[in-house]
């Protein structure tokens, strides 16, 4: 991949990251805590997929190795909702 996919690949990662934000500062988490804790896992697993894919290069590795971090990423949302539910 050249500099310009990688550009692209930034970009969307900032927009997601952004998105975020505008979700926590909005109060959306205040007023509707599941809908905000479900849209920012979703714009989670996006960014760490793109960045899994592309910059650690996971596109082109065998599946096997996809799967085993995608094996990790399952575990670690399944955690993260736990802790999540255990706040409330």
């Amino acid at each position: 991949m050249d500099w310009k996919g990688y550009t692209v690949i930034y970009v969307v990662l900032f927009v997601f990251a952004t998105a975020q934000a505008v979700v926590e500062f909005a109060g959306l988490v205040d007023s509707a805590y599941w809908a905000a804790f479900a849209l920012i896992m979703v714009l989670s697993v996006v960014k760490a997929v793109g960045v899994a894919a592309y910059y650690q290069h996971l596109r082109w590795e065998p599946r096997a190795v996809t799967y085993l971090v995608l094996g990790g990423t399952v575990a670690a949302l399944a955690l993260t909702g736990a802790a999540a539910y255990s706040i409330l």
